[in-house]
């Protein structure tokens, strides 16, 4: 076994607990589940951007090749989408949180369709998703399944990524959409459903 798996694995479970949570936020219909799911994401978002950072610099303050250089290496890749994640999806999580924390006063009272909406924005699942693929991108030649190392994979391995990412964040899309327009009030819901179809609100 690769001793970068030993660095890499708890990163990725981070990650990957991460993108599941955010997946199921839109699901819940109480206002008091979703506060309590969206403080879970957020120690989760938090741990993972720590321990990724953490591994990044180690690797940058190290001039050998060590497991944690080798690691941070293969890191590099989720660099960018973990800065998307800092950068937008650590605030609109914590506005969904204070959101739900106002109407959660009551065990059973549901959660708004605004606030199912504001938790299903591309922006809080999607960055955490590609995030955690592109962690496990790091961690597959690790394990020994290197789908870059032959030239008449790497092409295809990349087009599936990007294909696959592209399709999360259509579906993600297309959920907040169909959410927001529950949240407008009868009247002009009908309007907006009576229009020709657009560009989709991300």
């Amino acid at each position: 076994m690769d001793d970068r798996l030993a660095v890499l694995l708890p990163v990725a479970a981070v990650w990957l607990a991460a993108g599941l949570v955010a997946e199921g936020l839109p699901g819940l219909d109480r206002a008091r589940a979703l506060r309590r799911r969206t403080g879970w994401l957020s120690a989760l978002v938090l741990t993972g951007l720590a321990l990724t950072a953490a591994v990044l610099a180690a690797g940058l303050q190290s001039a050998g090749d060590t497991a944690v250089d080798r690691a941070a290496a293969g890191l590099a890749v989720a660099a960018v989408p973990a800065a998307v994640v800092a950068a937008c999806t650590v605030r609109r999580v914590r506005r969904v949180r204070a959101g739900a924390g106002a109407f959660a006063a009551a065990p059973g009272i549901p959660a708004p369709h605004g606030l199912r909406a504001a938790a299903a924005h591309p922006l809080i699942a999607l960055p955490l998703q590609a995030t955690a693929l592109a962690v496990l991108v790091a961690v597959l030649p690790a394990a020994g399944v290197d789908l870059f190392a032959a030239p008449g994979l790497a092409g295809p391995a990349i087009t599936v990524a990007v294909l696959a990412v592209s399709a999360i964040g259509v579906r993600h899309a297309l959920r907040h959409n169909r959410l927001a327009e529950r949240a407008l009030p009868p009247a002009r819901a009908t309007a907006v459903s009576a229009r020709p179809a657009g560009a989709l609100h991300v």
